[in-house]
């Protein structure tokens, strides 16, 4: 069994970077085991493409247009994923959804594929999330925790008091 967790997102755009801000922030507090991959795929499109390929599951974290309030948190799952990317949000989602046409013509593709998205509040320029956005991140680490757990795997939480020490 191979699990890709791939966060996503442009982190000059504000809310766009949520999926790789999710992505280090689960990174800094959980260690995990063989078999379970943590990607920061950033705005990369086809270098994916060896990463992805024949995973069990793919979990991709990301903004998305969910067409509900700004700071709303969704999961998408099944036959819905490709109806994810009939509606772009950011450029690299393009990239994205030709990398799983890809994998699935090379009979590559994920065994699955679950969507944590965030819809943004803000596309602006800059670095930061908004407050609003940001408040959403230990919601999105406990869900990835959780969609683990639906696969079995379990994750050892970083002892904080270790962490600051190295």
């Amino acid at each position: 069994m191979r699990i890709v967790i791939l966060g996503v997102g442009n982190i000059l755009l504000s809310d766009e970077g949520v999926g790789v801000r999710a992505v280090e922030r689960f990174q800094r507090e959980y260690r995990v085991p063989p078999g379970v991959e943590v990607i920061d795929g950033g705005t990369a499109g086809m270098e994916l493409l060896e990463d992805l390929a024949n995973a069990t599951h793919l979990i991709i974290v990301d903004a998305v247009r969910s067409r509900k309030a700004p700071g709303t948190m969704v999961r998408i799952a099944g036959p819905d994923v490709p109806v994810f990317f009939k509606t772009k949000l950011s450029p690299h989602q393009v990239g994205l959804s030709d990398v799983l046409a890809t994998l699935a013509f090379n009979d590559e593709q994920p065994g699955g594929v679950t969507v944590f998205g965030v819809e943004p509040v803000s596309l602006d320029t800059g670095m930061a999330l908004t407050p609003q956005v940001e408040a959403l991140l230990p919601a999105l680490t406990s869900h990835l925790v959780a969609e683990l757990a639906l696969f079995g795997i379990a994750v050892e939480p970083i002892d904080p008091i270790v962490q600051e020490a190295a």
